[in-house]
């Protein structure tokens, strides 16, 4: 934990991270591309001890293979960690965002609680001498009789023991928009919540259909003097293309870290056509003094 709290101390690092990655980020956001579809980008692959595995708590190995053939060793840290590693079943059921423990082989290891049926697992890093972070994402099998869920209905509300997570905002097609989830617990809401890797918030959003994986960045983060610690928390996220999404938020209070989960649909941009309708008697009129 000393190392982590040292990389939260050297925040500077953090901020200037952000925009990095924001930067970099959002030069794939522009192209709307969505990460973890490929087990190999840039040169770097995703190896698993076994992509084969039983019910229950598991250990999972694996390394990432860098360019020269070695399995990394350096990586840069992202919110506070140098690999973050989410493991989703195909069906989006049992979702888990843990953080593998690396030897200096490269050798990273950790523990899931896995169901039978097909998995999704995703690193997402910036190793050392790449100019931003990567998702790869590989898939593994957990043997078994798998029962695959009905994806949850399209709510704005998700529940968690004694906390209820208010979704608002627009997950928008090919556009950056604004999410804000609120937290309350037993109907009050939550205004002490704990920074959980660099921020109040860490949200994954998964395109239901093939898994593709959208970096999200919370808006501000703890002790920047603008970000309050909830009830809200507020993300820019965008979708690559229209479809389902499901979002996976994690937040912690009271030394506890959950996840809300919903499921979302995204609505069609049309700028040219609210503005329109915004302005319309503007239009109307500019259009009319046009013509003469």
């Amino acid at each position: 934990m000393n190392n982590h709290a040292g990389h939260h101390g050297s925040h500077a690092g953090h901020g200037s991270h952000a925009g990095h990655t924001g930067h970099g980020g959002h030069a794939g956001h522009g192209g709307a591309q969505p990460g973890g579809l490929s087990v190999s980008a840039d040169g770097y692959t995703l190896v698993l001890d076994s992509t084969i595995l039983t019910a229950g708590v598991q250990p999972v190995t694996f390394r990432v293979i860098g360019p020269d053939g070695r399995p990394v060793t350096e990586y840069v840290a992202e919110h506070e960690k140098e690999l973050h590693f989410i493991a989703v079943r195909r069906d989006t059921a049992g979702f888990q965002h843990v953080h593998p423990v690396r030897d200096e082989h490269g050798t990273w290891s950790t523990e899931l609680t896995l169901e039978p049926g097909d998995w999704r697992f995703f690193t997402d890093i910036h190793p050392v001498g790449h100019d931003g972070t990567l998702t790869l994402g590989i898939d593994a099998a957990v043997a078994g009789a798998y029962a695959p869920q009905p994806l949850p209905e399209a709510t704005g509300t998700a529940r968690i023991d004694a906390y209820t997570v208010a979704l608002k905002g627009e997950l928008v097609a090919g556009e950056a928009s604004e999410l804000t989830l609120t937290v309350s617990r037993d109907g009050r809401p939550v205004t002490d919540l704990e920074p959980y890797l660099a921020a109040y918030g860490h949200l994954v959003a998964l395109r239901v259909g093939d898994l593709g994986y959208l970096h999200v960045h919370p808006e501000g983060e703890p002790g920047d003097g603008v970000t309050a610690p909830g009830p809200a928390i507020s993300f820019m996220a965008v979708a690559p293309t229209a479809g389902t999404y499901r979002l996976f938020l994690d937040f912690q209070h009271e030394g506890v870290v959950r996840t809300a989960e919903f499921t979302v649909r995204t609505t069609t941009p049309t700028p040219a056509h609210d503005d329109h309708n915004a302005h319309g008697d503007h239009h109307a009129h500019h259009g009319h003094d046009g013509h003469h």
